[in-house]
């Protein structure tokens, strides 16, 4: 079991036997006061709920993130006097600029969104935070920027980072999608500026094939449904960005089998929905043959094959993939470990791994905050490993495209199930939370943002 699934069974566990104190406390009322008066507070209560405390944050808001960065890349002499940022020295108006400082969240702040203001832009923490957080300042002018906090205030010295890195639009870029949608999720704005862009989608998606069922299909044929369309989008939405057909490549394996097939690579695993134990179907928009169209199989050994024949013909300076630490989906760390074990040994290696977060452990709303914002640095709390962000920033032209990519991915097309719409407007209406204006699902939110944050994995080549 993955540590989120372990989060999320003991926030389950935590709450059933809330709600079992709380029924008992109703049930007293209700005998002792008046028998209408626990209905009335039981509506106030999921009302409350809904709109204040659904939110699957699985650790204390008043807990410091815990980054390391190299000591090499922090500016000396920086201060904050009366909201105003002021540096000693120059910065590169291209790096990558993150600043650490404690934010207290005011009373408002447990039940609206404490965020801080700097030039134009709004970057959103958790309700009630009152800990160390890092603010990307990526792109903006630092010299007197002004920082205002909204329902919280800002403590203490600040520490600001500073690196600077190549044009990767100016390079060869491969991005390494688990599923169709993680590369336009991750790094649309990266791909689509890219010289000679590549996108390579390891599943076909199949999986959680509801939606389809509700239009009369059973589960298999459901299933397999889905999985054609998902891996029409993943060679299809490319266009959109201007990547060829040439360059947009669906393995085909079957969503949520490739951890088991990492475990025993010799051997098959069928579709977990679709009843299916070969990967050829959802391979018919390739444009070029690979070697596991030979047989089909669905096996590590084959994915591995598939990876190096895709390296050798694209040669890639740059390969975006999830970040084993910060990304926990399954198939997200089993598609980092398939490429890094695909290019042992490869004659043409990268110049650069960057790695991306599409899920976190512990932090369902990260990014938080509105679309069209920035990007804050994601809860850590872990300083073992010294981390290397690296930040590309986003015109709302581009925010646009990258948007409309979004739209035309079947898998975030559906509405979200009633009582999630339903808590959207409690929030809406209570806490101040504003929709999407590019849709409903939450990754219109999440990210459709004035960055796309990245994580240099080791040093450049």
């Amino acid at each position: 079991m993955s540590r989120k699934q372990q989060l999320l069974k003991r926030h389950r566990r935590n709450k059933r036997t809330a709600l079992m104190m709380g029924v008992l406390l109703l049930v007293l009322v209700g005998i002792l006061v008046a028998w209408w008066l626990p209905l009335l507070l039981a509506v106030l209560a999921w009302i409350a709920h809904e709109a204040w405390f659904a939110d699957h944050l699985f650790y204390a808001p008043n807990e410091d993130y815990q980054y390391r960065f190299a000591a090499d890349a922090e500016l000396l002499g920086v201060r904050l006097e009366n909201g105003c940022l002021l540096l000693e020295q120059s910065v590169d108006a291209q790096a990558t600029l993150v600043l650490g400082i404690k934010v207290k969240s005011t009373w408002l702040g447990r039940f609206f969104d404490p965020s801080v203001e700097l030039a134009g832009d709004r970057q959103t923490f958790e309700r009630g935070v009152n800990g160390m957080r890092y603010l990307n300042l990526s792109g903006l002018a630092l010299s007197g920027l002004q920082l205002r906090g909204r329902h919280c205030r800002l403590i203490g010295t600040p520490r600001l980072w500073a690196w600077s890195h190549p044009d990767y639009r100016a390079q060869r870029v491969m991005v390494i999608a688990p599923h169709a949608d993680d590369a336009e999720l991750a790094a649309f704005g990266l791909y689509s500026q890219a010289e000679k862009p590549w996108i390579v989608t390891l599943t076909a998606g199949e999986i959680e094939a509801e939606h389809y069922q509700q239009m009369g299909l059973d589960a298999v044929e459901a299933a397999r449904i889905k999985g054609r369309l998902r891996a029409w989008d993943s060679i299809a939405v490319p266009l959109w960005a201007g990547v060829p057909q040439a360059h947009c490549v669906q393995l085909g394996y079957f969503c949520l089998q490739l951890q088991a097939m990492q475990a025993a690579p010799d051997l098959p695993f069928a579709s977990r929905e679709a009843q299916m134990t070969d990967i050829r179907p959802f391979r018919q928009f390739n444009p070029f043959p690979l070697p596991a169209d030979s047989d089909g199989l669905p096996t590590w050994n084959n994915l591995l094959a598939d990876l190096r024949q895709v390296l050798l013909m694209a040669r890639p300076e740059v390969i975006v993939l999830p970040h084993p630490v910060l990304d926990p989906h399954p198939d997200h760390i089993c598609a980092q470990h398939a490429v890094l074990e695909a290019l042992q040994g490869l004659e043409w290696q990268p110049t650069v791994i960057l790695g991306y977060a599409n899920h976190l452990h512990d932090n369902d709303r990260w990014p938080m905050g509105d679309a069209g914002a920035g990007i804050a640095l994601p809860p850590l709390f872990d300083a073992t490993e010294e981390l290397l962000p690296c930040s590309l920033r986003l015109t709302l032209a581009q925010q646009r495209d990258k948007a409309m990519a979004l739209g035309m991915m079947h898998d975030l097309q559906p509405l979200p199930p009633f009582k999630r719409r339903v808590r959207r407007w409690l929030q809406r209406l209570l806490a101040g939370r504003a929709q999407s204006p590019y849709g409903e699902n939450e990754f219109f939110r999440k990210a459709v943002r004035r960055h796309e944050l990245f994580w240099r994995l080791g040093k450049d080549k």
